[in-house]
């Protein structure tokens, strides 16, 4: 599903009185936006899931770079439980010790940046793309960053609670989905009547506007009825995490924005996200 978000009550520019008045808009610039998907795009290009760099080498070697890369930067949350390093064997042909220190708060910000393939990046950019520059134009730069990675904290030790004693607690967990579904949450409280323009595949594609509740409403609900047909024993999507980031994302919008907060100029600048997950040797979070 292909969505383009608009604010439903942009305010109107002042009348000038001369041209010579006429005041400029001044466009407003997301830095902080552009600054995280900026570092995803370099974090995954210069490792080895990408594929670019010959470093790397390839096959078994490739392989088992990429075991360890996951290991060393994503999360584990059995170790965020514990509070300690879990000497894990990778796999019988690749060493279960990288040599480097890795401390579980500190994975929790790492795992952030890193992603499980192309389209895992791309779904994930595309959407804090869409939906992360709004939010920010609303509260600003600085509240923005401090509120992306809180919600990325929140989501990712509320899924390693949720995922305590279950087989999904030693599997390796990357990606910004938690931090990124927390934006979801806040655009819903802020922009509760937006509309999003969507392109459904099952309707030829053809665009269609939906009030900004029902579309990411809809993205609730469709993450809480896949957590009963996940196998926590497989590799996949991490949904609890993608919950509880949009649950406190809502609730931390309401509480210091939504009640009495600043108002964004609510300036739109359509873009498009797209919806997608792919297979990938870690549990992954992609909205």
């Amino acid at each position: 599903m292909v969505t383009m978000a608009t604010p439903a009550d942009p305010a109107p520019p002042a009348a000038p009185t001369t041209a010579d008045d006429a005041p400029r808009p001044v466009p407003f610039v997301p830095v902080a936006t552009y600054g995280l998907i900026a570092l995803c795009v370099l974090v995954f290009v210069i490792g080895p899931v990408s594929g670019l760099d010959p470093l790397y080498g390839s096959g078994t070697l490739r392989a088992c770079a990429e075991t360890a890369y996951y290991h060393r930067w994503g999360v584990v949350p059995a170790e965020l439980l514990h509070n300690a390093v879990l000497r894990l064997h990778l796999s019988h042909r690749c060493p279960s010790d990288t040599g480097l220190p890795k401390v579980p708060a500190l994975s929790v910000l790492t795992a952030m940046f890193v992603h499980g393939g192309w389209l895992h990046l791309a779904g994930n950019m595309l959407f804090l793309f869409v939906f992360g520059a709004m939010v920010e134009e609303r509260i600003g730069p600085l509240a923005f960053l401090l509120f992306y990675v809180a919600l990325g904290y929140l989501a990712t030790y509320g899924y390693a609670l949720f995922e305590a004693g279950s087989p999904g607690a030693t599997q390796t967990l990357v990606g910004a989905s938690g931090a990124i579904a927390g934006v979801l949450g806040a655009y819903l409280c802020l922009y509760p009547r937006a509309r999003i323009t969507s392109l459904i595949p099952l309707l030829l594609f053809l665009p269609l506007r939906f009030p900004a509740w029902l579309v990411l409403g809809f993205w609730f609900l469709v993450q809480w009825l896949s957590i009963r047909a996940t196998d926590p024993s497989v590799p996949g999507v991490a949904y609890a995490a993608h919950l509880i980031g949009f649950a406190g994302g809502f609730a931390f919008a309401w509480l210091l924005w939504r009640r009495g907060g600043r108002r964004g100029r609510g300036v739109a600048r359509p873009a498009a996200a797209l919806a997608c997950e792919s297979p990938h040797p870690a549990r992954q979070e992609t909205p």
